[in-house]
């Protein structure tokens, strides 16, 4: 087991190794080979009608008049251990990870992007929580008992909640909750450490909008498990040896059902965890997802490059979770 977890982690660490080489390219690579030159990337970083002076200082401080290999291992360096530029007459220190200045506002990206990370992070645990509990319990329910009424209304709603996006159903409860009904209104953000009552009940909704998207999905997905689960020899075997059925329905068929939830379930959390976009968007959540949509509309690559990095270490972060759980739900992991 020990040695799978590390086997496990050297492989998510050369993974997040790939996963920046392959961002540096995108974002430093193939401008250059479109045709875009180092006085030209030096530019944005200074803005309108730059001197010559300007632009070679900046080339010479971000080191963009290197080979891309140099550029490349700087890069790096300065994601574990920080960067120091000097573009004014005090040296300035960009702090780990360094993903270096905003062109809009010429601050540091990484403590703008700390800001956003706890609203993100608050929406998707929650979101995740409700929906892997409704969507795997209403699965299991309806499996065991196929083609009842509760099966057929659940299915239908979970058809809806497949059919419907997120922001139909978020403008939805926003106008029923929050304006003709304001049950919920003035929706802003408050952090669990200053009102815990206070960030759940201004999070209720964008958790409701997010969860009934995925837990539907869920549901669908965990009823066509455990039917075919729950067909299996063994599941007869078992019955047959006088077990409980709960135990039968637990232990034996929602485990080897929980394979594929776990899979999606990871995906599913680090996609979210590097921003809800559409959702942030609707109840105006500053997140992650907004700084993304806001980056990109600024044509502002530091941030664009940060976020990129920043949810490719979520999904890799979760996927290696993953990994860590199948030993723990199936054993044939372990002894593999």
């Amino acid at each position: 087991m020990f040695a799978y977890i590390i086997r496990r982690i050297l492989a998510a660490a050369v993974l997040l190794l790939v996963v920046s080489a392959v961002t540096f390219a995108i974002f430093f690579l193939l401008p250059r080979l479109a045709g875009q030159t180092a006085d030209q990337l030096a530019t944005q970083y200074i803005g309108k009608n730059p001197s010559p002076d300007a632009i070679k200082a900046v080339k010479q401080n971000l080191g963009l008049d290197q080979p891309l290999y140099t550029q490349y291992w700087n890069f790096l360096k300065g994601l574990v251990s920080g960067a120091e530029y000097t573009f004014g007459p005090e040296p300035a220190t960009c702090h780990v990870p360094c993903f270096g200045y905003s062109f809009k506002n010429h601050l540091e990206v990484w403590p703008e992007l700390t800001k956003r990370i706890p609203v993100t992070i608050s929406l998707a645990i929650g979101a995740a929580v409700i929906w892997l509990v409704s969507g795997v319990t209403t699965g299991v329910i309806s499996a065991l008992k196929p083609r009842s009424i509760f099966d057929r209304l659940s299915m239908g709603v979970a058809l809806a909640g497949v059919s419907l996006p997120v922001f139909f159903t978020g403008a939805l409860l926003l106008t029923v909750f929050s304006y003709e009904w304001p049950i919920l209104d003035n929706l802003q953000y408050v952090d669990f450490t200053d009102n815990p009552v206070m960030w759940a009940r201004n999070l209720i909704l964008p958790w409701i909008s997010l969860a009934f998207l995925y837990s539907a999905l869920y549901a669908r997905l965990t009823r066509a498990g455990m039917l075919e689960t729950m067909s299996e020899d063994y599941i007869r075997t078992a019955r047959a040896k006088g077990l409980a059925e709960s135990k039968v329905v637990t232990r034996h068929g929602l485990r080897a059902a929980l394979t594929p939830i776990v899979t999606i379930f990871g995906m599913d959390l680090g996609l979210l965890l590097g921003g809800a976009l559409i959702t942030e968007q609707v109840f105006s959540l500053q997140g992650v997802g907004q700084f993304a949509v806001q980056a990109i509309s600024d044509n502002d690559l530091p941030k664009i490059l940060g976020v990129t990095l920043l949810a490719a270490f979520f999904i890799v972060l979760c996927n290696l979770v993953v990994d860590l759980l199948y030993a723990a739900v199936d054993p044939r992991v372990r002894l593999s």
